[in-house]
């Protein structure tokens, strides 16, 4: 792990900017693990560059991933109550954050009200986002819900709707809460019926997805 200048960073937004200013920033490699849960660490992490992931783990090491985020975001916010870390952040990829202490975070929303109202929007965006998959895991069959995230995640590129970010098999039973062997199934119908393409870890939408299998 290594530590640089907050100044170096390259965040676009200015209240992050503003807000980066009162940490440090770090550099991590991939697959480390930047947040435990039910940890007491109060420190919020802005993202520089890379990806990370959110996530929770049963007993038995079985994963549900709840987000991923990337340069511009940040993560921590939920541990400014007192409270216990909701849940374990792992890099992606090699990462630098700022990581700013809870105590700075909390002088900072004190002085810049305007931050407290991009906090506020980020939670109330949270918690769409769960009570959204709440409703999925509860009424949608695996199928409806692996169509979901590739409909989210697929951007447009070259006439093309593409995933850009690499996401393995297991990566996506750990997003929708199933098991491998059941994406595997998906996926060989999906590739067999022409309407995904499979080249490494990056996925293709070659045209719509049914709506039922």
């Amino acid at each position: 792990m290594k530590n640089a200048s907050a100044s170096q960073t390259t965040l676009q937004d200015e209240l992050l900017q503003a807000m980066a200013e009162h940490g440090g920033a770090r550099s991590f490699p991939a697959h480390a693990i930047l947040i435990n849960e039910d940890d007491d660490s109060d420190s919020l992490f802005i993202i520089v560059s890379g990806r990370v992931k959110v996530f929770g783990a049963s007993e038995n090491g079985r994963e549900i991933i709840y987000n991923t985020l990337g340069a511009g975001e940040y993560f921590g916010e939920m541990s400014l109550d007192g409270g216990p870390r909701s849940a374990s952040v792992m890099t992606l990829e090699p990462t630098t954050c700022v990581v700013v202490p809870g105590s700075r975070v909390r002088d900072f929303l004190g002085k810049h009200p305007d931050f407290a109202l991009h906090l506020i929007r980020k939670l109330i965006a949270l918690v769409r986002r769960s009570t959204d998959n709440v409703k999925s895991l509860a009424l949608d069959d695996v199928y409806s819900r692996v169509a979901r995230l590739l409909n989210e995640r697929a951007r447009e590129e070259n006439g093309k709707l593409v995933i850009g970010e690499k996401l393995t098999q297991q990566d996506i039973a750990d997003h929708v809460g199933s098991s491998r062997e059941m994406i595997s199934r998906i996926f060989k119908q999906l590739t067999q019926g022409g309407y995904v393409a499979v080249e490494g870890k990056h996925i293709t939408l070659l045209k719509k997805l049914p709506s039922g299998w």
